[in-house]
């Protein structure tokens, strides 16, 4: 998963919230009763999947609960299975790693750090008028349905991966899922879009069918976890580099860089530049000691993509981010950030800023009804 721009807060610090304790009550399949306590410190937290059938009282203390009769037929779940999570008080929709949470960068008085990564140098190339709006005026870029679904899945993923091989079910994620979704619910971003009940539950829908297309794709028992959503910093040929890892795996005695993708796969005659994203992440592993063999896209609606990283892959990829990185410059001492037109420009957030972008999507679309 990428974020990635240029000239923002470090968010290292991020997540100092003061620790609390929520508690909910949920039925899975099986239909015994789980409590799930997620409690949660600074910066991390815990979920404690409690799978002796129990049920709560109407107080909700800690004394309450009580041990009930297991269900007849059912096969209990392991007892006090834990998932560590390391997250601040709350899931933020973050889609830049070099962009802190509203709520981290409020508390925070460490001094700006110039960054940059794929999903930044990305913005710049496709549009850089857009990428000025974002990241020198910082107006605000929502994140819409597509982001906060693909945080609900890359956490409920991470949490997944978590745990020990064995306990790595759909049963299992579903009771990740059901912690997780309340707090998507309650994201200003979710909350923003004022979304119908109906509306809300298919996007509920939606983004759980994402993770079980994943078990359509993965046996997560099977994997060997290196490490999950490792943060990179690095120096990459004079480039400073961020950016976030979804997964750094062992296959087959080698090691790999996943980065998962909820949206659709590229056709085969984009696949190379969809690639060049990872290869980056290879390169900056590789700078920082932890060399890998493969990097491979999983969009998990579909099919995995790999590739080989090698000198020439990972070397073609940082030269293009110079290249990018030069041309930020360029921009910014000249403030020149020319806008590219096109049918993008329908959904781009700066329209109002945009004169070229109004217009562009009037001569396409017609004059606003």
């Amino acid at each position: 998963m990428d974020s990635g721009h240029y000239a923002e807060q470090d968010d290292r610090s991020a997540g100092s919230a003061s620790s609390r304790s929520i508690r909910r009550t949920v039925e899975p399949l099986d239909h015994a009763s789980v409590v799930l306590r997620w409690c949660r410190g600074l910066g991390c937290g815990r979920l404690v999947v409690a799978t002796s059938p129990a049920t709560m009282s109407s107080s909700g203390s800690e004394d309450s609960v009580r041990s009930t009769p297991s269900t007849a037929g059912v096969t209990p779940l392991r007892q006090n299975h834990q998932v560590d999570i390391t997250t601040s008080e709350r899931i933020s929709v973050v889609t830049d790693p070099t962009e802190k949470a509203p709520e981290a960068e409020a508390a925070s008085d460490s001094a700006p750090r110039r960054f940059l990564s794929p999903s930044g140098a990305s913005t710049f190339r496709q549009c850089a008028r857009r990428w000025r709006f974002r990241y020198v005026d910082k107006l605000p870029d929502p994140p819409g349905v597509p982001a906060l679904v693909g945080t609900f899945v890359h956490r409920v993923l991470e949490e997944l991966l978590a745990a020990d091989g064995a306990d790595r079910t759909v049963d299992h994620a579903k009771l990740i899922a059901r912690a997780v979704w309340p707090e998507i619910e309650e994201n200003p971003a979710f909350i923003d879009l004022a979304l119908e009940p109906e509306a809300g539950r298919r996007v509920r829908w939606d983004a759980w069918r994402l993770v079980e297309g994943y078990f359509g794709l993965e046996d997560p028992v099977a994997v060997d976890v290196v490490e999950r959503e490792q943060r990179l910093e690095c120096d990459l040929d004079g480039v400073p580099f961020v950016g976030v890892v979804d997964l750094v795996e062992r296959r087959d005695g080698r090691q790999v860089v996943t980065d998962y993708k909820t949206g659709k796969a590229p056709s085969q005659r984009f696949q190379d530049d969809r690639l060049h994203q990872v290869q980056l992440y290879a390169a900056a592993l590789g700078a920082m000691g932890q060399p890998v063999e493969r990097a491979r896209l999983l969009y998990v609606r579909s099919r995995s993509i790999d590739t080989d990283v090698t000198d020439t892959s990972t070397g073609e990829a940082v030269e293009k981010l110079q290249t990018t990185w030069s041309d930020i410059h360029v921009a910014e001492n000249t403030d020149e950030f020319a806008p590219t037109v096109g049918p993008l420009c329908n959904w781009c957030p700066y329209q109002p800023q945009c004169s070229e972008g109004r217009a562009e999507v009037e001569r396409r679309y017609g004059p606003p009804v």
